[in-house]
């Protein structure tokens, strides 16, 4: 039988826009309590969210971000995991996983493929997944080196591990702690058995995010009956947004309707340009 959930999100620091106001307001209006975990001031927090320190999962003396973009990605994989372990009647969601159905799991797995990875935009994990252990362990250490590397990242780790100088991996490379870590260790230890297909969180895979956000876009043939999320690729989404669109999504598109459906004014909450916003190609992230 499931169990009842709730929803755990990280947004840093600063204000929110109306996209991460969306997608946190369609949990609650979908009936589910969503716990907001912050590390500095974040203003536009929706009505009825409990926010928590986020320092009570993670401390700032392990913070980490990636070194040329300054994103801080790598710390939010490494916090899901970390709040994963901690709260066993938490399921994560990224603050721009928009929700049409409830989350809920009768494993304890809630986790879908995106693009022939594992995404973990959603994700949940029993507490005592073998998998859930491995990625507690890799990112507990930003100088191991993960086995999931192709070759050509490996050896050059392993040439500066000899010499004396060990890397800081999550610093330097991009998204290496995100969906290519969570699929090798749930290839590892047998549990992406339990990975559900890509039309469950992600119907709109990343290379049609702009279908998102495009009027009079043809899309309701990519959602089925089990779809329960709808991914709106965060920094992709706020940069289409702000250099297309104005920073205000088409009434006729599907952000748009969403908008308008639950009462999110794009104008009082606008979108703030962040710098890893156009840095890299994403991982699922938000």
């Amino acid at each position: 039988m499931a169990r009842e959930y709730q929803i755990g999100m990280l947004w840093v620091d600063g204000p929110l826009s109306f996209l991460e106001q969306l997608c946190i307001k369609s949990y609650l209006d979908a009936g589910q309590h969503v716990r907001l975990y912050t590390y500095g001031t974040v203003t536009g927090i929706p009505e009825g969210v409990e926010q928590r320190d986020a320092r009570e999962v993670l401390p700032d003396s392990e913070f980490i971000t990636h070194g040329r973009t300054g994103s801080p990605a790598p710390h939010s994989d490494k916090f899901r995991y970390r709040m994963l372990a901690q709260e066993p009647d938490l399921i994560w969601a990224d603050t721009d996983a928009y929700c049409l159905k409830p989350f809920t799991t009768e494993n304890g797995h809630y986790y879908g493929y995106l693009e022939g990875d594992v995404a973990i935009g959603v994700l949940a994990l029993p507490q005592d997944s073998e998998t859930l252990a491995k990625l507690i362990e890799f990112t507990n250490d930003p100088y191991l080196i993960p086995p999931w590397l192709p070759p050509r990242h490996r050896r050059p780790l392993e040439e500066a591990q000899q010499n004396g100088e060990p890397v800081n991996v999550p610093e330097t490379l991009w998204g290496v702690w995100g969906p290519s870590a969570f699929t090798w260790a749930l290839r590892q230890t047998g549990e992406i058995k339990y990975a559900l297909p890509e039309h469950v969180f992600y119907p709109l895979n990343y290379t049609r995010r702009r279908a998102l956000a495009r009027p009079g876009a043809k899309i309701d043939h990519f959602f089925k009956d089990d779809t329960v999320s709808i991914h709106l690729y965060g920094r992709r989404m706020r940069a289409i947004m702000r250099n297309k669109y104005d920073g205000k999504p088409d009434p006729d598109s599907l952000v748009g309707r969403l908008v308008e459906k639950h009462g999110i004014d794009p104008l009082a909450a606008p979108i703030i340009k962040h710098d890893e916003d156009e840095a890299e190609a994403p991982q699922v992230d938000g």
